[in-house]
């Protein structure tokens, strides 16, 4: 039980470093809502945190690092940290307003970078008959000398969120994490 804890604590870690490395644009001046070009993942999520904080939920959370698990139930005591990826992901700058490709139906809104040196690459939001979200997908990337990285982020409002990362390091290697959390 110890070393399944260690495990678990050193995924946690490692996700969370390569988190902050992979970030970037986090001080980046903010669009105002009433004039967004796309999609407001900020504001969606920022929302989505405040409903989830005062709900409280159980949360069955899943971390695997290079095909290590670990699987626990947990409440989740500041759901804006648990969400920043999904946060950070948000296009709506004022330098990228032409930026995206969007292609549109009645379910499926699907932003796609135009520019390949953007760290999202491509968001996709459907939504059910009654225009409730039932998912967003997010795909972000990052490449250089150094590192590469790869995301993808699902979430289904009350259901779940994943986060699967694959990274490769110069030296290092590659490494696979993954996180996913059933919403009970």
């Amino acid at each position: 039980m110890v070393q399944r804890n260690r495990i678990f604590s050193a995924s946690l870690l490692c996700a969370f470093s390569v988190w902050v490395i992979s970030c970037t644009g986090s001080a980046d001046v903010q669009s105002d809502s009433q004039t967004s070009p796309y999609f407001g993942l900020e504001a969606y999520f920022n929302s989505e945190a405040t409903r989830l904080q005062e709900r409280a939920p159980t949360v069955t959370k899943t971390v695997s690092k290079n095909g290590e698990t670990e699987t626990h139930d947990v409440r989740i005591g500041n759901w804006q940290n648990e969400l920043a990826l999904f946060i950070e992901s948000d296009i709506n700058k004022p330098a990228w307003q032409h930026s995206y490709q969007v292609d549109s139906t009645a379910s499926l809104l699907t932003y796609t970078a135009i520019d390949p040196d953007l760290r999202t690459e491509q968001i996709t939001v459907e939504k059910d008959t009654n225009g409730h979200i039932k998912r967003i997908r997010i795909v972000n990337k990052v490449q250089n000398m150094l590192y590469q990285t790869g995301e993808q982020l699902d979430y289904y409002p009350d259901s779940l969120y994943r986060i699967i990362r694959k990274q490769r390091v110069q030296i290092i290697g590659e490494s696979n994490y993954a996180v996913s959390a059933f919403i009970r």
